[in-house]
């Protein structure tokens, strides 16, 4: 009798899930990509990143092959950007550049590549502690200078060109004040040769940015350091003549201004 009443129980709760599975069909099987597309976008405008990409990409395969499939792909680099997940905004922005090599929107892949780049470089928490970009390693920093080169190469009257520019001069600036920064470094730690190696290879890769003063002023203390008088004297010319009211020269140190760099 007992093995009578299981065995209904059974059937009976076999029969209420397969009810509970017709009166809850999976809503995103019935939505059409519009809808999915609007509710991503209300994702974004909330500022749900996380919850806005699987929603892209289901709307990329939903799509596939229309041009909404590809606004999909490039929303979906920027909500991943904007999650916090550069890596993966820029896998996406790579796949959508192969892919749709003559989309009218590849002048906005191209910027969006340079500005992840750009800020994952500055770092979140760079503020806190007074580090500009400069003093850090500058793969991304020269990636993010690539991307805004073949906007501006390939897209001169973009809409984003002139950003991109301007950012490509921060860049250049920043990647000859890191050649200053490991000078210095050496410097403070008697490596002069070392010193002197890298503010040259500032001086030789880099032309009219500002840590240029600081390079010779560099080369003139550890050509003295390193006792070569000549050497040390036609730095000190060199210096004078293009930074003819230097604080290096006057202070005989560091200009305490604080960082050069400002946030975008």
């Amino acid at each position: 009798m007992l093995r009578a009443k299981l065995s209904s129980l059974a059937v009976l709760s076999a029969a209420l899930l397969a009810g509970c599975g017709t009166l809850g069909p999976d809503r995103a099987a019935v939505q059409s990509p519009n809808q999915i597309y609007a509710e991503a976008k209300d994702e974004m405008g909330a500022g749900s990143w996380d919850k806005a990409v699987p929603l892209l990409e289901r709307l990329e395969g939903r799509a596939a092959g229309t041009p909404l499939a590809q606004q999909a792909q490039i929303e979906k680099a920027y909500a991943q950007y904007r999650a916090g997940e550069p890596a993966q905004a820029i896998a996406t922005l790579d796949r959508f550049m192969r892919l749709h090599p003559a989309s009218p929107a590849l002048d906005y892949a191209l910027y969006l590549k340079g500005l992840v780049n750009f800020n994952d470089q500055l770092g979140l928490f760079s503020w806190l502690t007074r580090q500009d970009l400069s003093e850090r390693d500058q793969k991304a920093a020269k990636e993010s200078f690539e991307a805004f080169k073949e906007l501006v190469t390939r897209f001169p009257d973009s809409r984003y060109t002139p950003d991109s520019r301007a950012r490509m001069t921060y860049i250049v600036n920043s990647l000859a004040q890191y050649e200053v920064h490991v000078a210095r470094y050496y410097f403070s730690r008697g490596a002069y040769v070392a010193a002197v190696n890298r503010a040259q290879q500032a001086l030789n890769d880099y032309q009219d940015v500002p840590a240029l003063e600081e390079a010779l002023y560099i080369l003139v203390r550890s050509y003295d350091a390193l006792g070569l008088a000549q050497l040390r004297d036609d730095s000190r010319r060199v210096l004078e003549k293009n930074y003819p009211r230097s604080e290096f020269l006057t202070s005989g140190g560091r200009r305490n201004t604080g960082p050069w760099w400002k946030f975008w």
